[in-house]
């Protein structure tokens, strides 16, 4: 299983699948196009029954029951598209057999170094073989991991006929990264009960809270003069933008909170004299404080609208998801299920919050109750990325024994 693993996840991450948030397309680049197709033929050949893709790129199959009791239909999830952080175009994943425990060189021209000093977690690793990047683009097992995991685990089952299971649903979406993930996917063609996206990272993770989202694009009108003749007539857009970030309370930013704190995150600034903009998103596990932010961001707007203009300062702002908490919680024993398959396999369920955002947040209150499990992956959205296979493999059984599990408390 261990090669099937490495030679999937490797296949993988070697497919540019970055997305786009500037296309409005679904999938927002080509390169998602061609994984799924990848993956289509590939679920084809493993022996998954009523494969299809379609026209927005959402890849399904089903693995048909093979008890005769009524178990119901669960689904597994993962997402084609990698982030827009960092790059993910010409990927060489670097393989590295028991890791030893000492820092680990990247790239040796461009001194790229993976420090214990810096990374702790990496002291959790000695012995397992590891996957990292070559320290020049992001390695994309958030969430090819998943996909990789989630193919291994529909393979061990059919080639083992004698674990009894339901049906088994999985899917491969795109444009998780940038927020549309289930924006178009069919939950009544899914026809799961339940499901699980497999899209966290370290051993054991298993979450079902998630952030309240917004994002807030926020632009800044100015007013261009030469700045000989400037006095009393010119007004700096990029400055005005900068007070207006200032006004934001410094603490709440994701370098600064952990666990149950939200933030504010400045994603992006661009700007001149006559033009400038904020993009931030917002993020809260709590309602209440969540709004509490929107409703900040609207009372600076108009405060700076007052002291520049009318017209000086204008706010787009929408919420992306909201804590999916609120529709797991009712049908708590797929978390119980999770839970317990870890339990068996010897691995320590970490039930948190997640301090992001999956698929299964928006699926979820599409009537999907979506809980996350771990893919085994550290570091996710830059050059010191790294995986362990031996903890894939793990996730790869996590899988095995949840589908397991459902047939015999059916």
């Amino acid at each position: 299983m261990k090669q099937e693993i490495i030679d999937r996840f490797t296949t993988y991450v070697k497919v540019d699948t970055q997305s786009d948030e500037s296309n409005e397309n679904c999938p927002s680049t080509e390169g998602q196009w061609k994984l799924a197709h990848m993956l289509v033929k590939e679920l084809q050949s493993i022996g998954m029954q009523e494969v299809t893709i379609d026209d927005n790129c959402y890849v399904m199959a089903t693995l048909p029951s093979n008890t005769d009791k009524a178990v119901p239909t669960i689904g597994f999830l993962a997402h084609l598209d990698t982030a827009t952080d960092f790059t993910g175009k010409n990927v060489k994943p670097q393989l590295m057999e028991t890791y030893d425990g000492k820092d680990i060189t990247l790239h040796n021209e461009e001194n790229v170094v993976l420090k214990v000093s810096d990374y702790p977690e990496l002291n959790n690793y000695v012995g397992h073989t590891l996957i990292t990047t070559d320290g020049t683009t992001l390695l994309g097992a958030d969430n090819k991991a998943g996909i990789a995991e989630i193919m291994t685990a529909m393979d061990y089952l059919i080639k083992h006929p004698e674990i009894k299971h339901g049906d088994i649903r999985v899917a491969f979406t795109p444009d998780e990264e940038i927020g549309r993930g289930p924006h178009k996917f069919d939950v009544e063609a899914f026809h799961a009960d339940f499901a699980y996206t497999v899209d966290g990272g370290p051993l054991g993770e298993l979450q079902y809270e998630s952030f309240n989202a917004a994002a807030a694009k926020i632009s800044f009108k100015g007013n261009n003069v030469h700045p000989g003749t400037a006095k009393n007539k010119m007004v700096h857009a990029t400055k005005i933008a900068m007070a207006f970030h200032d006004r934001l309370p410094a603490d709440a930013a994701p370098e600064f909170t952990e666990e149950y704190e939200g933030f504010y995150h400045l994603l992006s600034m661009t700007g001149d004299v006559e033009h400038a903009q904020l993009y931030y998103i917002i993020r809260d596990h709590d309602r209440v404080k969540f709004e509490s932010k929107k409703e900040l961001i609207e009372k600076i707007v108009l405060e700076f609208n007052k002291k520049y203009g009318s017209e000086s300062v204008t706010l787009e702002m929408k919420d992306q998801y909201y804590n999916m908490r609120e529709k797991i919680e009712p049908v708590g024993q797929i978390v119980d299920i999770a839970s317990d398959a870890m339990k068996e396999l010897n691995i320590e369920p970490l039930i948190q919050p997640i301090r992001g955002g999956t698929d299964g947040s928006q699926l979820s209150f599409m009537g999907l109750p979506t809980p996350n499990l771990f893919t085994g992956g550290e570091n996710f959205h830059g050059k010191y990325e790294y995986i362990s296979v031996d903890n894939m493999e793990k996730a790869v059984n996590t899988i095995v024994t949840i589908s397991r599990l459902f047939e015999e408390r059916a």
